[in-house]
């Protein structure tokens, strides 16, 4: 199945938008962790944008994602909003965890964004299980897991495509293959060059995309997506793209070739895409600068109102909280 996606110039422009928000949020976000406001471990998008605004274009209301320890792109491309996302990682009550979930953990269900998660792998059977319910109800949604290069060593990587394919559940898995499994690259821990050779061992449609090439990663979606909602099963895709900075916030990455490095710059996704916008596209300076002010005040003022939200009261530390335990039960 084939599936031709057309773009306006003011829908190319979102893409672009969305793109940056991104990219200024996680830069804001490192640099109020330097300043000791925000609590806890950051993993930047930053360099791999163009995947989840790519993804993300493609997906309905009702369909469902989730994400990993680096979500906070996803999050974004969903549709999230930057103030309540700012508020959790400020730890505050007003955040989409009440402050109680913090960076590794965000999620909005009201969006389909089931959460990102701290455990290498942990989405992808989430997301499947997600996939059943849809076939299962008849939904016509789709469901999509993202995960990186590192997770499809992972025992939840190969059990949850086995199934996926067996009941052709309408899911999309989305390898965001940046090199790099936290600070090995992928020829140190896998033996394949292109992780969307495992497909095969699944009967699975296995497919290759420049992560860093918006517009391409929309037109592979579109197709999966029409496949999915189609009846015809999985897709997993792998788009390769490549983190700007280190595993977490503060890993200065050193691991990492200074030419690679170099040659992954020049790539950057929205350096490439406004320069097609301004060229390709007939793009008005003015109108990317009007964006980028756009964006540089909204984030500003999303800061603004998070540092200004109340802390949970501790009396609530166990509302909203599983503990699957005994004791934990007293605990509700």
């Amino acid at each position: 199945m084939t599936a031709t996606v057309t773009k306006t110039l003011d829908e190319r422009l979102e893409l672009f938008r969305q793109m940056l928000l991104i990219r200024r949020f996680e830069e804001k976000a490192s640099r109020l962790r330097a300043k000791g406001l925000i609590p806890g471990f950051l993993h930047p998008y930053i360099g791999q944008e163009a995947v989840a605004v790519g993804i993300c274009d493609q997906l309905r209301d009702g369909d469902a994602l989730t994400s990993t320890h680096r979500g906070h792109g996803h999050m974004i491309a969903r549709g999230a909003d930057p103030k309540r996302m700012y508020a959790e990682l400020y730890a505050r009550e007003t955040g989409y965890n009440r402050g109680k979930g913090g960076s590794l953990h965000m999620m909005d269900a009201d969006r389909g964004f089931l959460g990102a998660n701290g455990i290498v792998g942990g989405g992808i059977p989430l997301a499947t299980g997600a996939a059943l319910q849809m076939l299962r109800g008849r939904t016509g949604g789709v469901a999509v897991s993202f995960f990186g290069d590192g997770a499809t060593n992972e025992g939840t990587f190969h059990e949850s495509l086995n199934i996926a394919s067996l009941w052709k559940l309408p899911i999309l898995y989305v390898c965001e293959n940046n090199l790099y499994g936290e600070f090995t690259r992928q020829d140190k821990h896998q033996s394949i060059k292109d992780v969307a050779d495992r497909a095969a061992a699944y009967a699975m449609k296995g497919v290759i995309v420049d992560g860093n090439d918006v517009e391409a990663v929309i037109a592979v979606a579109a197709e999966a997506t029409a496949r999915a909602r189609a009846g015809e099963g999985p897709t997993l895709i792998e788009a390769k793209t490549y983190r700007h900075r280190g595993h977490f916030e503060g890993d200065m990455a050193r691991y990492r070739p200074q030419e690679e490095v170099d040659f992954w710059m020049k790539r950057d996704p929205l350096d490439l895409y406004e320069a097609r916008l301004t060229g390709e596209f007939g793009a008005d300076a003015d109108a990317i600068q009007a964006i980028r002010d756009a964006v540089e005040q909204q984030l500003d003022a999303a800061a603004e109102w998070a540092g200004e939200q109340p802390h949970p009261d501790p009396s609530e530390s166990t509302e909203d909280v599983y503990v699957d335990s005994y004791e934990g039960a007293a605990l509700r």
